[in-house]
């Protein structure tokens, strides 16, 4: 039986979309927001020379470059303001939250509400300060480094661009991030989430293009064409099933009486999400991934050290100890995130406060320890699909040249970022559903 709650949702129609003047003006406010960031990854930094870097981002359009061009939304190859994009950001949150869970200090800020939360992202904006002014001076000297045929990617190397090129990247960073913060704020969706995915469908026009040049060209087939469509449908299908799917645990609340009247006795669920980190962990891995091999690929060119050339030999895009360390991330944040998010003691303390218990389990300790049981093998058989999803696409894109917006971890973001917005907006629609329910039965009551 569904409950009240999910009827009503179910009968959200456009014609209460149209009276939602809240929700209309957060949507516009997002995609303002999302146009401000796509017109930003257009303006360079300066010293550049555009058709050298054109050049040298063609010779490297399938390895490593590519994929951290792909998160950036194109940024990265033209080199604008925006070329770090927010993985600066991400990278900040991973270390804060690891850091909060290994330091007693944190983790009582963390519980002291929100002022705590507040205190907690203001250590990740100077954590992403650093970071990014870190990533942009390497890569300034990797910019100054690079040699295309035509000559020099930069045009005047020196002290004078590394410090520009330092400012302005850190200065667009910095400002990616407010955008992020302000459309989870004040827009729909989360802001860090939509960032990423505009810079993915932006260019998914571009990835067609080239497929069907590869076709044109005789290097790809049209078999293997239709084969690469009907995997990408394959795909998203099973995103959608294990995105949706959860294991409901039912919780029986008991009956007390209240004067002459019997309240309670009403039987809920508790839905645990098989994949309850959702798309973090790709994000989170890539991430890690990303910040010391983009270093290693800029020292790979040969003119690097001897080290950075053997890591970008072995960490390479689709080499074995890639695809461990990336499967061996997605399962620890994974764990990481889902310990993090639900909390099974809290869970069942907040369960015993309020009269409710899982029949067949005792309240208190007995609770926790089944529903950390459940967890477990929930989040076990999440990060095997979210393994999966990643790694299959990433072994075709490194022996088939097959482009990365439609790897794994591309169409897992888009897939679950767009569910996350739409599942937002219906929100939305059955808030204010229910304001002009609670209005209507107002106005009736004072007409009485």
């Amino acid at each position: 039986m569904a409950s009240a709650a999910e009827r009503l949702a179910a009968n959200v129609n456009l014609g209460a979309f149209s009276k939602a003047t809240e929700l209309k003006k957060r949507i516009w406010f997002t995609l303002a927001a999302l146009v401000v960031y796509r017109l930003g990854t257009y303006i360079p930094i300066p010293g550049i020379d555009s058709v050298v870097l054109g050049e040298i981002f063609r010779q490297n359009a399938g390895g490593l470059l590519g994929m951290f061009d792909m998160f950036a939304g194109g940024a990265l190859s033209r080199m604008t303001i925006f070329a770090l994009n927010i993985m600066p950001y991400i990278s900040a949150a991973i270390i804060m939250q690891l850091m909060t869970a290994v330091s007693p200090k944190l983790e009582a800020l963390k519980k002291e509400g929100e002022q705590g939360r507040k205190k907690i992202n203001q250590y990740t904006r100077y954590g992403t300060v650093f970071l990014a002014a870190v990533q942009a001076y390497g890569l300034a000297i990797g910019l100054e480094s690079m040699q295309g045929p035509s000559g020099s990617a930069v045009m005047d190397p020196g002290l004078f661009f590394r410090a520009s090129t330092v400012i302005t990247i850190v200065g667009g960073t910095i400002f990616l991030m407010w955008i992020g913060e302000q459309i989870t704020a004040r827009g729909v969706g989360n802001g860090i989430s939509l960032i990423i995915f505009s810079g993915i469908v932006a260019n998914l026009p571009s990835a067609l293009a080239s497929i069907l040049e590869l076709s044109r060209t005789g290097a790809m087939s049209a078999a293997f064409i239709i084969f690469l469509l009907v995997m990408a449908v394959a795909v998203i299908t099973v995103v959608v099933f294990f995105e949706r799917a959860q294991r409901r645990i039912v919780v029986q609340y008991p009956k007390r009486q209240v004067g002459n009247r019997m309240y309670g006795g009403d039987s809920s669920h508790l839905p645990l999400k098989l994949n309850t980190s959702g798309v973090i962990p790709p994000i989170f891995a890539s991430s890690l991934l990303l910040m010391p091999l983009t270093i290693a690929s800029f020292g790979g060119t040969g003119q690097g050290p001897e080290w950075l050339n053997t890591v970008a030999a072995y960490l390479g895009h689709g080499q074995p100890l890639y695809l461990l360390l990336y499967v061996s991330l997605i399962v620890f944040f994974c764990f990481f995130y889902t310990a993090i998010v639900f909390n099974p003691e809290e869970t069942a303390d907040n369960l015993r406060k309020y009269g409710g218990f899982i029949p067949g389990i005792r309240p208190g300790k007995n609770t926790a320890e089944y529903l950390d049981y459940v967890l477990t093998r929930l989040t076990v058989v999440g990060a095997i699909y979210l393994s999966l999803v990643c790694l299959l696409p990433e072994i075709l894109i490194s022996r088939y040249s097959v482009p990365f917006y439609f790897g794994g971890t591309s169409l897992l973001i888009v897939v679950s970022v767009t569910m996350d917005t739409v599942a937002q907006v219906q929100s939305h629609l059955l808030a204010h559903q229910y304001e002009g329910l609670i209005k209507k039965s107002r106005l009736r009551g004072r007409r009485g």
